[in-house]
């Protein structure tokens, strides 16, 4: 078998088999085939597309290119949700103790930001003391006795997938559905979880940016996970504007908790609702979708959520008295507002801009190496369909460089379309995808 052979049968749009992708994937990740015939590759599948067949033998390569999480040793059905990413997503933080607190396993390995959207693992952190760099040991046995671990992804999962798209990125082959949805099968199903529920985002501040795109990678990406044997499903959930008011890092999970004590914002306690209604569901708590949002309520309401957020702090080294003394967390210097410069009714807020006006003041990465400031971020003032007057305060920023506000202020005011006529609040659920049915809202 010959690499320049497979590359041609898929430069003239033939199917590949099995053997031949695994022969590349395997080749490529242990440096027998170069770059630029896996970049020739890449080019090939971008403009040929791949079969449904095809993504599922690309997703089980890149698995096996590593090692695979085994939770054999936890108990009950372990039940994953997973977001495609955006600007505010903290949904994490407070679903996964929701999850936990009602007698679902909730073994979680979530990923670092980079660029305008977060990460999960770095909105933790900003928790003092806390780790997420948890032993395989600590980390079953917290689930067993808690419901609930959350730890950083190993280097040892899909060493194939960290290669392929540090190509992709500088080949300008990112944008292909088959490969993003094995990009992101690859980790969550190595990473050992019996169900799966994938929050998959659409609108400016998504990687997807089209409803249309949005269903179709769901699609691929569900049926590649129920082709695997896990029972998977999507969300296709809006990300034309920040999910809830904060964005960036300790003003995220500050959100989550405040969530979790029922003083939340409307949109983000209604995602979490709907998210964790199937992955109760899928989980086998329940099979009602009226029991399990009861279920939730009642998770919020008597505070076992909330317990159980503490117990997970205090499991991963952190100090659980932060759920009730914010001043632990780090403090920006400054906290300043950006006051609109019109009035009349929020039509849009470009969620990516937002995210970039958190970048410019510390929020997030500009690159991998790049060091987070936990305690900057933005407070939005103002969602679509709110009314705004001139001079009022859109949003406040919290930084510790002045010199890095007027950029975040710029792109602030770019960020926010105001018009004359009253706007409705947007949609935020807009469709499931299910194993043999697509549901649009």
């Amino acid at each position: 078998m010959k690499a320049i052979d497979i590359i041609r049968k898929k430069r003239d749009g033939l199917e590949l088999t099995k053997s031949e992708i695994d022969f590349l994937i395997d080749g490529y990740t242990n440096d027998l085939i170069p770059d630029y015939q896996m970049s020739a590759l890449l080019m090939a599948i971008y403009f040929q597309k791949m079969s449904k067949i095809e993504t599922v033998y690309l997703t089980q390569a890149i698995i096996n290119s590593g090692e695979r999480i085994n939770l054999d040793q936890i108990d009950g059905i372990k039940v994953d949700k997973h977001s495609t990413g955006g600007v505010g997503d903290k949904t994490t933080i407070a679903l996964a103790p929701i999850i936990a607190s009602l007698g679902a396993p909730l073994a979680k390995m979530s990923g670092r930001g980079l660029g305008h959207t977060g990460g999960t693992l770095d909105k933790l952190e900003s928790i003092p003391g806390l780790s997420t760099d948890l032993e395989k040991e600590d980390f079953i046995r917290n689930v067993n006795e808690s419901k609930i671990a959350i730890a950083g992804q190993t280097g040892k999962i899909t060493p194939a997938d960290k290669k392929l798209y540090a190509l992709r990125d500088v080949t300008a082959t990112v944008d292909n559905i088959s490969l993003i949805a094995s990009s992101i099968m690859s980790k969550k199903l190595a990473s050992g979880a019996d169900a799966i529920v994938l929050d998959v985002k659409t609108g400016s501040g998504a990687f997807m940016k089209s409803l249309h795109e949005s269903f179709s990678l769901a699609k691929e990406m569900v049926d590649i996970g129920n082709e695997m044997g896990k029972r998977t499903l999507a969300v296709i959930t809006d990300m034309d504007q920040p999910l809830g008011n904060a964005v960036g890092n300790s003003l995220e999970v500050i959100e989550a908790i405040e969530t979790l004590k029922g003083n939340g914002p409307s949109d983000f306690y209604e995602l979490c609702v709907n998210l964790g209604v199937h992955m109760l569901i899928l989980a086998e708590i329940t099979d009602n979708i009226d029991d399990a949002k009861k279920m939730i309520e009642n998770s919020i309401s008597n505070g076992s959520a909330l317990r159980k957020l503490e117990e997970l702090i205090e499991n991963q080294g952190g100090n659980p008295k932060v759920v009730n003394d914010y001043s632990l967390f780090k403090q920006a210097d400054y906290k300043t507002e950006v006051k609109s410069i019109k009035s009349g009714y929020i039509k849009g807020i470009n969620a990516e801009m937002i995210g970039r006006a958190a970048l410019a003041v510390g929020a997030g990465r500009e690159t991998k190496e790049s060091k987070i400031d936990l305690s900057a971020g933005i407070i939005l003032n103002k969602k679509i369909g709110d009314m705004i007057d001139l001079d009022e305060s859109l949003a406040v920023v919290h930084h510790n460089d002045m010199s890095k506000y007027e950029e975040a202020k710029e792109l602030i005011l770019s960020a926010y379309i105001i018009s004359s006529e009253k706007t409705a609040p947007k949609k935020l659920i807009h469709g499931l995808v299910l194993k043999d049915e697509i549901i649009r809202f």
